[in-house]
């Protein structure tokens, strides 16, 4: 009896690529096209868990119910199956921290989010006595509540017997990458402990030169090796396994790529050559340059992380400016004060008025993330007055948008010395026509829109396929990115300046608010 080609050679043989996207408020599933063209998704969101002011938390086993879900429901949509897909990409919100049971795959605790601030102490500590320093050069980021590290040492010392259980082995650390993917090859029966390059770097945990865990940097917090998964490429013709038959694909098929979601998107953009850049705005916004091989030390208080490494060929590296609260501002705006039902309401809303009426918004919600790292901020509406209307305060919300977007770019211009020409730009946000515009006015450069606005689940798709050669290579890619809009600045100069020195003015009501030391 014949039962066809073994499932990797099947997969070079198919027509489609398929991507996990496993994002902070959602996850979805989507196929592509050889062109790069969406040809089906799903999409669910899951439960924000907002247990105390300032903690944000995920429930782990929802996401990998919501994750079979929306696998399962893009195949039937399009009417697919397992055999039709050349390989599976994955790309996650980052820093996000999870344990779990290597034997039973329960989790320990709930994930632990990025946003999350409860390891503030942590983090301050950590510069006091100057190992803040040391994780600065080695991994390239400024201690902070933002990344896995601190994450990962508040569950080991606040959650009972975890770390007694990491000591034996039995528990697993991994960022959302680490826990889908290993659930999807198998789980408790044998499931994959991996991740990439791109999320390690995002952990405090992994040293930028040698990618890989560095000891004094784990001994730092605590963090015992044997949690820890094995740190592969962003890509690779060596599957990191293969889905499970029994699971949600319904077949085996090769994952062979994952990266943090920001890189991914740098991936769907096209950004491979040193100088390009792009902006992502989802829950928060991440705008990244490519360095190439080059490992560019920020001074003006961005990231300097792993963009993406293919294969055997060395890293590439970014600088990276990480805004923790753009979209989800928005999302405020609709769940707290419910002045909005949709995010599609605030463009409508906004648009109301011509221009910010002397409000400024400052989302802090979780402290301020680049270019300030200052997790004693919190958020501020002022230079209210009787005059101003709800309206007034959409507006100022997209504008706080764009404006921490500014912060990033000059920040950027001056660490490179790269002038940008123009911004590439990709996200649910990217809807917002006006939202756009105001970026354009903002920075005074043109921004675009790709055809496909949905570039982290792009990227991965991308990067998946070229492990197969589904895609020969990059210039392949190069063919599919099309132009779908174009917004030109209409500020003048004057405008400009005045609206930024107002923004710079709102940012210092936020410091000192909350006491750390």
């Amino acid at each position: 009896m014949d039962d066809g080609p073994p499932p990797f050679l099947g997969a070079l043989l198919a027509d489609f690529v398929a991507s996990i996207d496993q994002g902070t408020t959602s996850t979805r599933c989507m196929i592509f096209d050889h062109n790069g063209l969406e040809v089906g998704r799903h999409q669910l969101e899951h439960e924000q868990i907002l247990p105390k002011a300032g903690w944000v938390e995920h429930n782990p086993v929802e996401i990998w119910e919501r994750t079979q879900t929306v696998v399962q429901s893009a195949l039937n949509a399009t009417k697919l199956s397992a055999g039709d897909l050349a390989a599976l990409g994955i790309t996650n919100q980052r820093e996000t921290t999870l344990v779990w049971n290597r034997k039973t795959g329960r989790p320990y605790y709930n994930a632990i989010v990025w946003q999350d601030t409860r390891t503030d102490r942590i983090a301050t500590a950590l510069d006091r006595d100057g190992r803040g320093e040391v994780i600065r050069h080695k991994a390239g980021l400024p201690p902070a509540t933002y990344f896995s590290g601190g994450k990962l040492q508040w569950i080991l010392d606040n959650v009972d017997g975890v770390r007694a259980a990491a000591e034996r082995g039995d528990a697993l650390f991994g960022t959302p990458d680490t826990w889908v993917l290993w659930n999807l090859t198998g789980g408790p029966a044998g499931g994959v402990h991996v991740t990439d390059v791109t999320n390690a770097s995002r952990t405090m945990l992994m040293n930028l030169e040698t990618l890989d865990w560095d000891d004094e940097l784990l001994s730092f917090f605590g963090v015992p090796r044997a949690m820890l998964p094995e740190i592969r490429p962003s890509s690779s013709p060596e599957p990191y396994g293969m889905t499970h038959p029994g699971g949600p694909a319904g077949g085996q098929v090769p994952v062979t790529a994952s990266l943090g979601d920001q890189q991914a998107a740098m991936v769907g953009q096209v950004c491979l050559a040193p100088g390009e850049a792009k902006n992502t705005y989802g829950t928060g916004n991440f705008l990244l340059l490519n360095t190439g091989e080059k490992i560019v030390r920020s001074a003006n208080g961005l990231l300097t992380t792993v963009c993406y490494q293919f294969g055997d060929a060395k890293p590439v590296y970014a600088l990276e400016g990480s805004i923790a609260v753009t979209g989800s501002a928005v999302q405020w705006l609709r769940d707290q004060l419910g002045i909005i039902s949709g995010a599609s309401d605030s463009e409508t809303l906004a648009a109301q008025v011509s221009d910010n009426g002397g409000v400024y918004f400052v989302p802090a919600f979780s402290g301020l993330f680049a270019p300030y790292w200052r997790s004693d901020a919190r958020g501020a509406i002022v230079g209210l007055s009787r005059f101003n209307s709800n309206a007034h305060v959409a507006r100022a919300t997209l504008e706080a948008i764009c404006y921490q977007s500014r912060d990033v770019v000059d920040a950027m211009e001056a660490d490179s010395g790269v002038h940008l020409e123009v911004l590439k730009v990709d996200g649910g946000v990217t809807a917002n026509e006006l939202c756009m515009q105001i970026q354009a006015d903002v920075l005074g450069v043109d921004v675009v829109r790709p055809v496909v606005a949905e570039t982290t689940a792009l990227g991965a798709a991308y990067a998946a396929g070229l492990a197969t050669g589904f895609w020969a290579d990059p210039d392949d890619l190069r063919a599919n990115w099309q132009e779908d809009r174009r917004w030109s600045p209409a500020w003048s100069e004057e405008q400009r300046a005045g609206g930024y020195a107002g923004w710079r003015k709102a940012v210092q009501r936020t410091l000192d608010w909350v006491d750390v030391s």
